[in-house]
C-alpha cells in the first residue's frame, strides 16, 4: 500500500542534488574500458569525487586518492548514474553501489546541496570536503575548514626487506623491518621515484604481504625495497576529529616543518583523537599545535543564494 501523503509543497522543488544546472557544456573525465567503478561501500549522488592509484574506482573520500587527496577529480552528477534502493523499505536512493559504472565531471554546472553552516551567495568558492565529498561555500579562496586543532609531533617511520614489483602490486617476500604503511614513500632498484603504497591486499598487517601502489605500471625485480612514512602522535586534541585524508598544516609551536600537502594516509592506536597516525612525509616534527585541514578548494564557484541544506547552482566556468 502506498504511503500516506504527510506535507505539501508551496511551490515544487527547482532540482535534487546533483542534477544539471543548465544546458551550459559539460565534461567528463576519460576513462577506459571497466575503468571508474563505484569504489568499496559505494558513491554518493552529488558529491565530489576521487580516483585510485589504477584510475579504476571512484570514492566520496579523499583517502582512496593516495597520491594526491587533495584534488577531487571531479564531480558525480546525478544523470545516468545506477543509483540503487538497497535498503528495505526505502523510497529513495542517491547512493551507487560497490562495482558499478559511474560518470565522473570535471566541468559543468550542477545542483549540489549547501552542506555548510554559512549563508550562501553568488561567487562565493566551493570546496569539497575530503571524508564525504560534500560541498560547502566560503567567500576566500584560501581558508580551508579546519577539520581538527591538535597537539602532536612528528617522528621518521621506515620500512625494509625483499620484495618485487609487477602489475601495480608490490610483493614483500623477505623477513620485515620497520613497517610497510599505506601511503608511504618506497624505493629500491628500479623503482620509479615517488612511489607510494596505496592499501594492502594481502598478507600480515604491514609486513609480508602485497600492496598496491602508485604509480602502477613498473615492473621491478626481487631487490631491497625501503619505504619512509611520518608517524604522528597526538596527545591532546583542542578541537574536532582527525580523520584518514585529512591535510596537515604548520600551526604553532615550533611546527613550521610540517611540509606542505601531508596528509594522514591511515590509522595507528589512533581513531579520531589521541593516538597515532599514519602520514605521508617522515620530517621530523617537534611537538606543538598542528591544524588538520577537512576540506580543499575546487574550481567550482556558487551561482546563486542558498541557507544550509538548500540547494545551490554551483559552475566551474567562472574560473575555466
Amino acid at each position: 500500500m502506498a504511503d500516506f501523503q504527510t506535507s505539501v509543497n508551496i511551490q515544487p522543488a527547482p532540482a535534487v542534488a546533483g542534477d544539471f544546472a543548465s544546458a551550459n557544456p559539460r565534461v567528463t573525465v576519460l576513462a577506459g574500458p571497466g575503468q571508474l567503478v563505484s569504489g568499496p561501500g559505494g558513491v554518493t549522488v552529488g558529491t565530489f569525487v576521487w580516483l585510485d592509484s589504477t584510475y579504476t574506482q571512484v570514492s566520496s573520500n579523499a583517502s582512496i586518492g593516495i597520491g594526491n587527496p587533495t584534488a577531487p577529480a571531479g564531480f558525480l552528477g546525478r544523470q545516468g548514474q545506477p543509483a540503487l534502493i538497497t535498503t528495505f523499505l526505502a523510497k529513495t536512493s542517491n547512493i551507487v553501489p560497490p562495482g558499478l559504472e559511474v560518470t565522473v565531471h570535471s566541468a559543468g554546472d550542477f545542483w549540489v546541496t549547501n552542506s555548510g553552516t554559512n549563508q550562501v551567495v553568488p561567487g562565493m568558492y566551493a570546496y569539497a570536503n575530503l571524508v564525504g565529498g560534500l560541498v560547502t561555500f566560503n567567500s576566500s579562496n584560501t581558508t580551508p575548514t579546519a577539520a581538527a586543532s591538535v597537539t602532536a609531533s612528528i617522528a621518521a617511520g621506515t620500512g625494509s626487506a625483499t620484495g618485487s614489483i609487477s602489475g601495480g602490486v608490490l610483493t614483500i617476500t623477505g623477513v620485515v623491518t620497520g613497517s610497510f604503511q599505506v601511503g608511504g614513500t618506497i624505493s629500491g632498484g628500479a623503482t620509479i621515484s615517488g612511489t607510494m603504497i596505496t592499501s594492502q591486499l594481502t598478507g600480515t598487517a604491514n609486513g609480508i604481504g602485497t600492496y598496491a601502489i602508485t604509480p602502477p605500471e613498473q615492473t621491478v625485480a626481487s631487490t631491497t625495497i625501503s619505504e619512509t612514512h611520518g608517524i604522528m602522535t597526538v596527545t591532546n586534541v583542542g578541537s574536532g576529529t582527525v580523520s584518514v585524508g585529512d591535510v596537515l598544516v604548520a600551526g604553532g609551536g615550533g611546527n613550521g616543518a610540517v611540509v606542505a600537502g601531508t596528509y594522514v594516509s591511515a590509522l595507528g592506536t589512533g581513531s579520531g583523537g589521541n593516538g597515532t597516525y599514519i602520514v605521508t612525509n617522515n620530517t621530523v616534527v617537534t611537538s606543538g599545535t598542528i591544524v588538520l585541514n577537512g576540506n580543499v578548494l575546487t574550481k567550482w564557484q556558487a551561482m546563486s543564494f542558498a541557507a544550509p541544506n538548500e540547494l545551490v547552482k554551483m559552475s566551474s566556468w567562472l574560473q575555466g
